[in-house]
């Protein structure tokens, strides 16, 4: 999965929300430098969730396999050299 054992989702464009197909994923706010605590979420029943710390609305769609994001462009990667 991209490097991580949880997706890791960012917002670094500033989205009002941001759909995704995992209901178990990490939040790191923007990219760095700019991030935050990379803070687990899980959405559990709920098919919404609102990161503590940027306010980032995550929306589940189980359309949407566990590393895809709408927009396209939220799946956070590192970069290991």
């Amino acid at each position: 999965m991209a490097g991580h054992a949880t997706p890791h989702f960012h917002n670094t464009n500033g989205y009002p929300s941001i759909e995704i197909g995992a209901k178990e994923f990490m939040c790191v706010g923007a990219k760095p430098p700019f991030d935050h605590p990379h803070v687990f979420l899980d959405m559990g029943d709920d098919n919404e969730r609102v990161c503590p710390y940027c306010s980032t609305l995550y929306r589940y769609n189980p359309a949407l396999k566990g590393e895809e994001s709408v927009p396209a462009d939220c799946l956070y990667t590192s970069e290991v050299a």
